[in-house]
């Protein structure tokens, strides 16, 4: 039993053997399969020159997403804010608001959005990564921005994403939710959680600590199709360990015939006991300790597999034997 509203992240993989048209085809499917579900709300990644993830953004997603659905809630997890212009941030999640009310968030991150050291100057016009003064600058003028200049009518509901004390902390003194990203840095997410609760200051955003925590979630029939679906994203990971540039997604059978080191072994392993992987029981299980152990008020769960159907196959089995509060 989980208490908690369920959300998804959708971060567009780009499978072998498709393109990345059919992946963003895809998005509409996959928006209108989790509005069906009761899905609270669904949440797009930004990424930038890989071959396993679509280099859509988040606010064309957003739209198109919110275009083909009535009720879910959409919006970028996140929009990085040093690759964009705080007006223009404003200016486009001001206008989903204000086009579909009470459903649009802006969630808003500080990361690259890529690998490559070349494309993320191209990002940012030649600058390198933003300091911390830069970034709370960028976050204040894009909450300013959305309440002085858009001033449309109803506002996105913002969200600050971290996987760090420091960016808890920065969620914190600006009063805003927080999404932690306990799928990308699971060793950080008892200590930005305890920072962010003890330096919260409300604010016209937010009264009080609102915490929604990601996580990976893989859920099958069996523990060994749970393994078999997860395969692709270890055969990324592993890539990524070795600092390799990313090939496109691949699939479950060449996941399974992939040549692991016993060192990738031992990591995907830690990784994976951290998140929730398996049958629906397990899986269910391990996502209601993590509410426990955290004090989530929401589980946004992110599923990288090979395939659409499988996909939503996985957010299915859980929905089903959750129990979780349906979407408002």
């Amino acid at each position: 039993m989980i208490d908690v509203p369920l959300s998804a992240l959708e971060v567009a993989m780009v499978q072998t053997g498709s393109r990345a048209l059919d992946t963003l085809r895809d998005t509409a499917a996959f928006a209108q399969g989790m509005e069906h579900l009761g899905y609270h709300r669904i949440w797009y990644a930004e990424h930038h020159h890989s071959p396993a993830i679509g280099a859509f953004p988040p606010v064309v997603l957003t739209a198109h997403a919110a275009a083909s659905t009535s009720a879910i809630r959409l919006g970028p997890g996140g929009v990085l804010a040093p690759n964009h212009a705080p007006i223009t941030v404003a200016e486009q999640f001001g206008t989903l608001a204000a086009l579909h009310e009470d459903r649009i968030d802006l969630g808003i991150g500080r990361g690259p959005g890529t690998f490559d050291e070349a494309t993320a100057r191209a990002l940012r016009r030649g600058a390198g990564p933003a300091t911390d003064a830069e970034y709370r600058d960028d976050i204040a003028a894009i909450l300013s921005f959305l309440v002085d200049e858009v001033a449309l009518g109803p506002l996105p509901e913002p969200w600050l994403l971290a996987s760090s004390t420091a960016g808890a902390a920065l969620a914190a003194e600006l009063g805003l939710p927080v999404a932690v990203a306990h799928h990308i840095r699971p060793d950080n997410t008892l200590a930005a959680l305890e920072r962010y609760r003890s330096a919260f200051t409300p604010s016209r955003w937010c009264e009080r600590p609102r915490v929604l925590l990601c996580v990976e979630t893989v859920c099958a029939e069996t523990e060994e199709e749970a393994a078999r679906r997860v395969g692709p994203m270890d055969v990324v990971k592993a890539g990524l360990l070795k600092g390799l540039s990313q090939a496109p997604f691949p699939t479950p059978e060449e996941a399974a015939t992939h040549p692991f080191t016993a060192e990738e072994r031992q990591a995907l392993a830690a990784f994976r006991a951290q998140q929730a992987v398996g049958t629906p029981k397990s899986v269910v299980h391990r996502l209601a300790q993590l509410v426990d152990e955290t004090g989530a008020d929401e589980l946004m769960l992110t599923t990288p597999v090979y395939d659409l159907h499988d996909r939503i196959h996985s957010y299915e089995l859980i929905r089903n034997h959750a129990g979780a509060p349906s979407a408002p």
